[in-house]
């Protein structure tokens, strides 16, 4: 290598003319642009075979960014290379690499291996890329990949990036092992941007920890024959986790210049405005954590039947489940917990499809008509078989809200439930007090059959007065006060205890002490219910 006082490049490196300009673009900080301006023959992932004149060889490449030149007085050396083919394997495994570093719109010839490396800034733009394998990659700053083709998978295991990684528009396929992004462990501390980014493998974040959001707007994750496209679990989010749409630079979900300089670039499909999230295959966010939201709005889910949207023991405070009603496959929310339930009628599965035992929300966040009836619906399709919580727990959070009527009205919705499990002597007494309570829920309903008791007892008694207990001891002849009398349990009117029934007298007598019993105890429990507010 040249010494520091030279810094030309030593003759026996046998540089050609794009090498050449590259070092001496390095030593200036300047771009060495290698395209010929021609977008056809400048794209990466076309089909035009690249000459000698944009051939730069990984070693020096590597030999540049490890060991360089000194820069020309007054400048500051970076490695900008645009348009060029590396040749062989750019191999930086290991290595502390100082210089700022960007390529853009290169092709490779071969991986390239970046494992345990340390960089202060690394970009590449447009890159066409056999494989990247960056495990335990260290950046200082971005990690920037957008627009890039990867042909056989990105590997970021364990990596750790200053601030921003970015893989909007990416395409990834998948290695040997199905997986087209493995960043299990991956730590960024600001965001993690990959919208409208197509994968097609399993994209792997378990357990990484993403500083501020983490948006997958407009994406497209394919794993139809793996179980899952994207697996997530145990990651943690400070912020938001974007699963929604994603649009033009005018569309409130654009990202253009939130993400600079590698916003997006071209108009979604059929040139409409808005380009939703696509996953084609289960998905897997078990045990995250996320500080302000998870936003599934516009989203759609392809599923086999096997497959899962699983959002198991989540934590967050805002829960947006707003995307198109999966037609295959389960969504799981056993477990979770939120604070803000905002939902969509027609975005959730139908029955079999849908599980959410142990799901705890406080508050309900209807967008479009949701009636309760719907309500009761979507928890009915959640228990297949019969469980009281998911009813406990629409009634809470109804009754938090205020809406005291609705909330009763699905307690007795879960009572009918329970009662289809019960044996044939429990079902009939349930439907005994379906019908003339509603189990207490409806304590009005109870007053209604104790005044038709009443009036009936009345007139019957008013026709067919029993005979007095003790002649001449009796108090006058009421037949109000006594059919009131065996209504009402516990209180003594005075009334029952000094005549004696007989005959058929003695069962209407008895028919009436006992539906007053039946009536009185309904009522009470209802009371005891709403008074301890459940």
């Amino acid at each position: 290598m040249a010494t520091p006082e030279e810094g030309d490049a030593p003759a026996a490196l046998m540089l050609n003319p794009a090498e050449w300009s590259l070092w001496q673009a390095f030593r200036n900080g300047s771009t060495c642009d290698l395209r010929t301006g021609d977008p056809a023959r400048d794209d990466p992932h076309g089909q035009f075979r690249w000459g000698p004149e944009r051939r730069v060889r990984a070693r020096i490449v590597a030999l540049l960014l490890l060991e360089g030149p000194p820069a020309q007085p007054g400048r500051v050396s970076a490695l900008k290379l645009a348009g060029a083919y590396i040749t062989d394997t750019l191999d930086l495994a290991g290595g502390t690499i100082k210089p700022f570093v960007e390529l853009r719109d290169c092709r490779f010839q071969n991986e390239v291996v970046l494992p345990e490396s340390r960089f202060t800034t690394l970009r590449m733009v447009g890159c066409a890329i056999p494989r990247v394998e960056a495990a335990r990659l260290h950046t200082e700053g971005d990690l920037h990949l957008p627009r890039c083709v990867v042909r056989s998978g990105i590997r970021l295991t364990d990596a750790h990036i200053g601030t921003d990684l970015l893989l909007n528009q990416t395409v990834v396929h998948k290695d040997r092992q199905g997986r087209s992004v493995m960043a299990d462990g991956l730590t960024v501390a600001q965001d993690l941007q990959a919208e409208m980014m197509e994968s097609y493998g399993e994209l792997s974040l378990r357990g990484a920890t993403i500083g501020v959001s983490l948006s997958l707007r407009g994406s497209r994750l394919s794993n139809p024959y793996g179980r899952r496209a994207l697996n997530a679990p145990q990651m943690t989010v400070e912020r938001t986790l974007y699963l929604t749409g994603a649009g033009l630079a005018s569309s409130p979900f654009s990202s253009t210049t939130a993400t600079p300089p590698y916003g997006i670039a071209h108009t979604p499909t059929r040139g409409t405005r808005m380009q939703r999230f696509e996953c084609e295959g289960g998905m897997r966010l078990d045990d995250g954590r996320f500080g302000d939201a998870v936003d599934f709005e516009q989203a759609r889910f392809i599923m086999e039947a096997d497959q899962e949207l699983s959002l198991r023991r989540i934590q967050t405070p805002e829960l947006r489940f707003l995307g198109e009603r999966p037609q295959r496959g389960r969504v799981i929310l056993s477990g979770a917990r939120v604070v803000n339930l905002v939902d969509k009628a027609a975005s959730w599965p139908g029955l079999g499809g849908l599980w959410m035992a142990g799901f705890n929300y406080e508050t309900l966040i209807p967008r479009g008509h949701f009636p309760l009836s719907r309500r009761l619906e979507w928890v009915a399709a959640a228990t297949p078989e019969y469980a009281p919580e998911p009813y406990e727990m629409l009634a809470t959070a109804l009754r938090g809200s205020g809406e005291d009527s609705d909330a009763r009205e699905v307690l007795l919705a879960k009572q009918r439930r329970r009662r289809e499990t019960l044996p044939l002597a429990a079902k009939l007494w349930g439907v005994l007090q379906d019908w003339t309570v509603a189990y207490g829920y409806r304590p009005g309903r109870a007053a209604v059959w104790m005044a038709i008791l009443w009036a009936l007892g009345t007139v019957y008694f008013a026709q067919s007065p029993p005979p007095a207990l003790k002649p001449g001891e009796a108090p006058p002849w009421n037949p109000y006060l006594y059919s009131l009398d065996l209504l009402l349990p516990v209180i003594d009117l005075y009334q029952g205890s000094s005549w004696k029934p007989d005959g058929g007298s003695q069962w209407v007598a008895a028919v009436m002490i006992l539906a007053g019993w039946v009536l009185a105890t309904t009522v009470a429990a209802g009371a005891s219910r709403l008074l301890r507010r459940q």
